[in-house]
């Protein structure tokens, strides 16, 4: 699912569950299997800065994993290359328009930007 397109209801209904902690909002959200964490956040109403559209082309949606790095997709080189321009870079730091959940669950605060 490109960008920052949100999962319809039946979708939603359709797919494994995970839980997904944005721990500096001390919030909780009911993620789906396959959904990019910016995904997650849009559909449950939390914002994260996405000027690209959710498209890999800057770093405005960088966030940082505390725990379930396993539970989402491995990185791939352009968001490796996208990541050296975002503030705040960390060893774990992820873009969220790029990492897919695949499983079990995730914590992670929202990343500094410009």
């Amino acid at each position: 699912m490109p960008g920052d397109e949100i999962l319809s209801p039946e979708e939603v209904a359709e797919r494994e569950k995970l839980p997904l902690t944005f721990v500096d909002l001390d919030r909780t959200v009911e993620a789906c299997v396959g959904e990019s964490v910016l995904q997650a956040a849009l559909r449950h109403g939390i914002h994260i800065e996405h000027a690209c559209g959710g498209f890999c082309a800057c770093s405005t949606c960088h966030v940082i994993v505390e725990e379930g790095m396993a539970a989402l997709s491995d990185k791939q080189d352009d968001e490796e290359d996208r990541l050296d321009t975002a503030v705040g870079l960390t060893l774990r730091s992820r873009l969220s328009c790029q990492c897919e959940l695949r499983g079990g669950p995730v914590k992670l605060r929202i990343g500094p930007h410009r």
